[in-house]
């Protein structure tokens, strides 16, 4: 039997002109009912069950403050991210599982989603380049049938940027804008040693490695060998 996505419930005003946070949620294989108002998500959890609740306060006129308490009060344990604008205050009797402050990127969104979600609530996703097997939702690889390894979510984060970008060549600082979500780009030794260590998981050889090659002066490409594909 597979596993069934996950449904998430995301609270958004539709009519406050901000980019919609679905299309990022249906990309991710989750299954994505949009409330516009608190009101309206009450009305269709009295009928149907939600594995976790986004509201994103950002999109609306309100705090988001009441609609997050009357959620926990009918859900119980139900995780429930709050997200809100730059600049308003962060209200903790909001009683929310995660605060997230906008702009934030939708990798940073999805991380946290499956932080809070049961393993069983993610349907895994499995991406083959040669002969590495990368499980996203379990954050593991595993090089030619030898075994799973796990990787930290920064790990996990910077291989999957090389898996879905194969033969490209990927520029250090879109990295790190996009796994560290920095736009510092005055110190980039952590992604080099990130770099090494990914190195050292996937290459029968770290110091003259097959796949992840580095582009001196640019940034770095995954290449699959010949004779793997």
């Amino acid at each position: 039997m597979g596993m069934r996505a996950a449904t998430i419930l995301l609270i958004e005003s539709k009519s406050a002109g901000s980019e919609s946070l679905a299309p990022a949620l249906l990309k991710a294989n989750f299954n994505v009912k949009v409330a516009g108002t608190g009101s309206e998500a009450m009305a269709w959890l009295s009928t149907n069950r939600s594995d976790l609740v986004v509201v994103d306060s950002s999109s609306m006129r309100s705090s988001g403050v009441r609609t997050c308490r009357r959620l926990r009060k009918k859900l119980g344990d139900t995780p429930i991210i709050h997200c809100r604008k730059e600049g308003q205050l962060e209200d903790r009797s909001a009683e929310a599982d995660i605060y997230l402050v906008q702009p934030f990127t939708s990798r940073k969104l999805l991380n946290r989603i499956r932080a809070l979600l049961p393993a069983d609530d993610l349907k895994e996703e499995i991406v083959r380049a040669g002969n590495l097997t990368f499980f996203v939702s379990k954050r593991s690889v595993d090089v030619a049938g030898h075994g799973e390894s796990r990787l930290t979510p920064k790990l996990a984060a910077l291989l999957s940027e090389f898996l879905y970008h194969p033969n490209e060549v990927i520029g250090r600082h879109h990295l790190m804008e996009t796994v560290w979500e920095t736009d510092y780009f005055g110190d980039t030794r952590t992604l080099d040693v990130h770099i090494r260590w990914i190195r050292e998981i996937i290459e029968d050889n770290p110091a003259r490695p097959k796949f992840l090659k580095t582009v001196r002066g640019v940034g770095y490409i995954f290449r699959i060998p010949s004779d793997l594909k």
